[in-house]
């Protein structure tokens, strides 16, 4: 019985391996259009329940007319005129936001005092809302351009500020040894050392900042503004008009991608050394 065994072993491991099914390699697909099913899935089910009134014009207008009203507000210049405002606005505030943001990260980061004496009121500001900031801009700076630029550029400061300071903290100790046997001064230090070490930690901040920039813009331009993308949505809500609202908000959302997929571009030029892990 055991050779009777052997032998239907051997016979089955003697079939010739060619009878075996071929599978059927179905053709790989891009994983940037596989991205875009969900994106355009939402936006037919949209159209479709605007159609069949299941969604009501007023509580939000259809795709094809949110389309319809942005060619109309491209086409008489109020959207153009609305966004170079709000980019002026971004552009200022970003401005002094990255500069205060990172030079504060520096002195507290390479000193335990400057550690000391700002990182307990900075880790307090992080918490504050920013709405809660509105009424003393106002009182501080009165009612026009400068408390929205100071209100981006706080938004700006705070995650640049972290992020720069967790990055200058995480570099090597051993460096610092060897720009003292290199006799490095303090801003070769900085600049050859503490800098390239933190500088993927400051770009993931600085995505943070772009992104917390256009919230605190869209929070700022909805007070005592007359002008910018913020003021065309807050008076387009006083009239009921869904339509410029969603295309306004839409504006803010492609200008937050635009941004972030400009830093994802210096990050990939900046840290080509780390180019085999980003590649994973």
């Amino acid at each position: 019985m055991p050779e009777v065994l052997v032998v239907s072993s051997v016979a089955v491991q003697a079939r010739p391996f060619a009878a075996r099914p071929r599978l059927v390699r179905l053709p790989s697909v891009p994983i940037s259009w596989v991205r875009l099913i969900s994106p355009v899935l939402l936006v037919v089910l949209w159209q479709l329940a605007s159609a069949t009134g299941v969604l009501s014009e007023r509580l939000l207008a259809s795709p094809v007319t949110v389309v319809k009203t942005a060619g109309d507000l491209i086409a008489d210049g109020t959207l153009i005129d609305a966004l170079t405002v709000s980019l002026q606005r971004a552009a200022f505030g970003f401005a002094i936001g990255a500069v205060a943001g990172i030079a504060l990260a520096l002195a507290a980061g390479l000193s335990r005092v400057g550690e000391s004496l700002l990182d307990p009121i900075l880790q307090m500001l992080r918490t504050l809302p920013f709405y809660g900031l509105i009424p003393l801009f106002i009182l501080w700076f009165g009612i026009g351009e400068l408390p929205k630029i100071v209100l981006v550029a706080f938004g700006v400061a705070i995650p640049l500020y972290l992020n720069t300071f967790a990055g200058i903290r995480s570099v090597d100790g051993k460096l610092a040894e060897v720009a003292q046997v290199q006799q490095l001064g303090r801003a070769a230090l900085i600049r050859h050392i503490v800098l390239p070490g933190a500088l993927p930690q400051v770009l993931v901040g600085l995505r943070q900042s772009l992104g917390v920039a256009w919230l605190a813009l869209i929070v700022a331009e909805q007070v005592n503004a007359d002008a910018g993308l913020g003021y065309l949505i807050n008076n387009a809500r006083e009239f009921l008009r869904t339509d410029v609202i969603v295309v306004g908000l839409l504006v803010y959302s492609v200008l937050g991608l635009l941004t972030d997929a400009f830093v994802r571009l210096i990050e990939r030029r900046a840290l080509v050394w780390r180019r085999g892990f980003l590649a994973r």
